[in-house]
């Protein structure tokens, strides 16, 4: 008798000792988390009148926290030109947690995060609250302005970044939606305003800069002529250019832009681009085989996620694929899907030497008092191409900037490159119009996508979205 109470003291004894163990690694590894998901709306409550720090574009507060006359809150938060900036900051809001960099720095913000624990020590003592840090991002206020203005009226995105760095500069989805709708301490004003914005088929809550895939069409054809120039071709190298393709094993005969002539049967592969010839890039890319695309598109990003911020949606190149489905790959189709900072980023390493950088929208965040708590540091992901084949794909690009299909992104006085994409996307639906470039003097990579223009519009990718590049490109020159 005696022994098994003793066993039954033991087995409690030990469940009691593992429910201590638990309960001291939860606070000590994963109190930080549970305390800054937005889930917890215990915290989220108590946190919601807190004043919350500024994040900032430039001098300018873009998010900001103001002082209101309630007996409920201290402080609301104030969003400036909060549509313009939403897919960056994201939204705060009582009933419906937080989003983006609101949610990414809310440790920082609140000054709840590890490095303010000596900052929040010092304050208490002296018996002062302390406020929380200023985030400091890396937008470029003129630049966001000048593609959000270029975007009115059309359904898409822009995202610029400093190709050496990896900086975000300008990162805007259209249409957009005011997050100081959902900021407000009125839950039934607050239900409203989610609830409309969810209904809206526009789908003004959608990133489609960073969090949508789409097909990026003849942008593509940057990877696969790439993947070609790591094989050993050059800009000279003659390509097959029919007027009309039969893809092996298949009923689909592929066709150029409105069934046009690429300029002869053969041509040269810079050629090809400069007239984005699908012919030819089907046959460069049915030359290459499925695989060196595969591993070309994975080196720039697809198949993956960019580690930023705010995160991005995984863009795609398809794998298993046959002859037929790798021609129709090379040219941005089949079920190729890239979100624009992904298509950005493929430029933005092309410029860069071929280095790809991590993309970032924090430059550092800082104390009230202006102390550095953290600043970002630039990190390369890979090498994605060689350094002499991004060298001549770079020329390339500015050939076709200078006398081929991207000409509509000329900007007097600087050098630019850039591709041109249109992308089919269902029967009956109009076409996706794409440009992806860079800038030499301002070290800056832009990428434009066009989901849905506006009346008025060219039919055509470079008079579509080709002034939204150059709009950026003015802005930062």
């Amino acid at each position: 008798m005696n022994s098994s109470i003793r066993r039954v003291g033991i087995v409690a004894g030990l469940m009691f000792f593992a429910l201590l163990i638990n309960i001291t690694a939860s606070y000590l590894f994963r109190g930080p988390d549970l305390t800054n998901s937005p889930l917890n709306q215990r915290v989220l409550g108590e946190q919601f009148g807190w004043p919350r720090g500024p994040l900032m574009a430039g001098n300018t507060a873009i998010v900001s926290s103001e002082a209101v006359d309630s007996d409920l809150w201290a402080n609301r938060r104030v969003y400036a030109n909060g549509p313009m900036y939403a897919p960056i900051t994201g939204y705060y809001s009582l009933n419906y947690g937080r989003s983006r960099l609101e949610q990414v720095y809310n440790a920082q913000l609140t000054s709840t995060s590890d490095s303010q624990v000596f900052t929040n020590v010092l304050d208490a003592l002296a018996g002062r609250s302390t406020p929380g840090a200023i985030v400091q991002t890396t937008i470029n206020a003129s630049a966001q302005a000048a593609a959000w203005e270029a975007m009115q009226g059309r359904k898409g995105a822009v995202v610029a970044v400093d190709y050496t760095t990896g900086a975000i500069l300008v990162y805007v989805s259209t249409p957009s939606y005011d997050p100081s709708l959902l900021a407000s301490s009125d839950i039934n004003q607050v239900v409203a305003a989610w609830d409309a914005l969810v209904d809206d088929p526009s789908q003004p809550m959608s990133d489609r800069a960073g969090r949508e895939i789409y097909p990026p069409g003849s942008t593509f054809k940057l990877v696969t002529t790439a993947a070609a120039l790591e094989a050993g071709w050059r800009p000279d190298t003659m390509v097959d250019s029919p007027r009309q393709l039969q893809l092996p094993n298949s009923e689909h005969v592929l066709e150029n832009f409105d069934g046009e002539s690429c300029g002869g049967d053969r041509i040269t592969m810079l050629d090809a681009l400069k007239v984005s010839c699908n012919t030819a890039y089907a046959n460069i890319g049915m030359a290459l085989g499925a695989s060196a695309l595969q591993s070309q598109a994975e080196k720039f990003g697809f198949n993956d996620t960019f580690v930023s911020d705010i995160g991005s949606a995984r863009s795609n190149f398809p794998t298993d694929i046959d002859a037929a489905q790798t021609a129709m790959s090379a040219i941005g189709q089949f079920e190729v899907a890239a979100t624009p900072l992904q298509m950005t980023m493929v430029a933005a390493a092309v410029a860069n030497h071929g280095v790809l950088m991590e993309p970032y929208f924090v430059s550092e965040i800082r104390n009230p008092d202006l102390s550095v708590l953290s600043i970002h540091a630039k990190n390369p992901i890979r090498q994605a191409l060689s350094e002499q084949s991004a060298g001549i794909l770079a020329a390339m690009m500015i050939e076709n900037a200078t006398s081929g299909g991207a000409t509509p992104a000329q900007v007097d006085g600087l050098t630019v490159g850039g591709k041109t994409g249109t992308a089919q996307s269902a029967t009956g639906v109009a076409p996706y119009y794409w440009f992806v470039g860079f800038v030499e003097e301002s070290h800056v990579a832009i990428g434009v996508f066009v989901e849905e223009t506006k009346p008025g519009d060219p039919s055509w990718s470079g008079g579509v979205a080709g002034p939204a590049f150059r709009a950026v490109a003015e802005a930062l020159r």
